[in-house]
């Protein structure tokens, strides 16, 4: 078979442009013309928001789904015309001229990435690849394989073995009409929120996702929390050493969070317990 030119364009939801958190959510792809062959658009969305609301608590799923459906019957219907009319076909035109024809590249959540490319012999197989490897794989569930509260589990033991005097609850802050829920807090002055992260997870995707969100989550509530706070996190690192390049992008994630926010590696557990040690009987010797 003989191969020929394809180009394509994502399609990306931007839930947050502060911290650059996006899913993608659809493509479009051109087979471009070629001597005496006439040229294909193909395009799809995704069917589900899948794990978004995991993502995303706040994301409003009928209008969200209703947008991707509207976004889905432009572009069928300028998948036929182009096909039957060969409408607007050109050596010059790329897959982001005709995406700009579905949606118009505007302020909005919605947005096409760059445009990417490479030869087929077999533009439907190809096509299938490119939206499994770019949108549908965020449809699988991500596997942890140690939790957070496994994460936490090491320092639990070592304050009992400390007797470090603390009593620590859950502490929801809230700040300028979102929130963040901490397992593990008490106030001396300030809230001081001890977080467990496992980053112990299945793929860079899923790894990095998870430091994004708490990034997006901080940077909400920073400007104006309700009550003050210090958080600090500790990260357990993924078993599979082939991820550990994503877990450090991750931790650089992480160190960007604003306000008073300090990132421990598991490695630094006794650090991070003598810190809480250090809080809590300094609090104790001030009363």
């Amino acid at each position: 078979m003989t191969k020929r030119r394809y180009t394509f364009t994502v399609l990306r939801y931007v839930h947050d442009r502060v911290t650059g958190e996006f899913v993608n959510v659809g493509l479009v792809a051109l087979l471009h013309p070629a001597r005496g062959e006439g040229g294909k658009l193909k395009a799809a969305t995704r069917r589900t928001i899948g794990r978004m609301r995991d993502m995303f608590p706040d994301l409003v799923r009928s209008d969200f789904l209703s947008a991707l459906s509207s976004i889905d019957r432009a572009a069928r219907k300028l998948c036929v015309e182009v096909e039957r009319d060969h409408l607007g076909l050109s050596a010059d035109l790329d897959a982001t001229a005709y995406a700009r024809r579905i949606l118009v590249n505007d302020d909005s959540a919605l947005q096409w990435s760059p445009v990417g490319g490479g030869v087929t012999e077999d533009f439907e197989a190809t096509f299938q690849r490119l939206f499994q490897r770019h949108v549908s794989k965020y449809d699988e569930r991500t596997v942890s394989r140690r939790s957070d509260e496994e994460v936490w589990k090491p320092v639990r033991q070592l304050l009992e073995e400390r007797s470090i005097p603390v009593e620590l609850a859950e502490k929801t802050i809230t700040g300028d009409g979102d929130r963040v829920h901490f397992q593990h807090a008490w106030k001396n002055g300030v809230w001081h929120a001890y977080e467990a992260v496992s980053l112990d997870l299945a793929d860079e995707e899923g790894i990095v996702r998870k430091a994004h969100r708490w990034l997006g989550q901080l940077t909400s509530i920073a400007p104006n929390p309700a009550e003050p706070f210090h958080a600090h996190f500790i990260v357990g690192a993924p078993a599979d050493t082939n991820l550990l390049p994503a877990y450090q992008r991750a931790l650089r994630i992480l160190q960007k969070s604003p306000g008073d926010v300090d990132v421990y590696e598991e490695a630094r557990l006794g650090e991070f317990v003598d810190r809480i040690e250090d809080e809590v009987r300094a609090h104790r010797h001030a009363v």
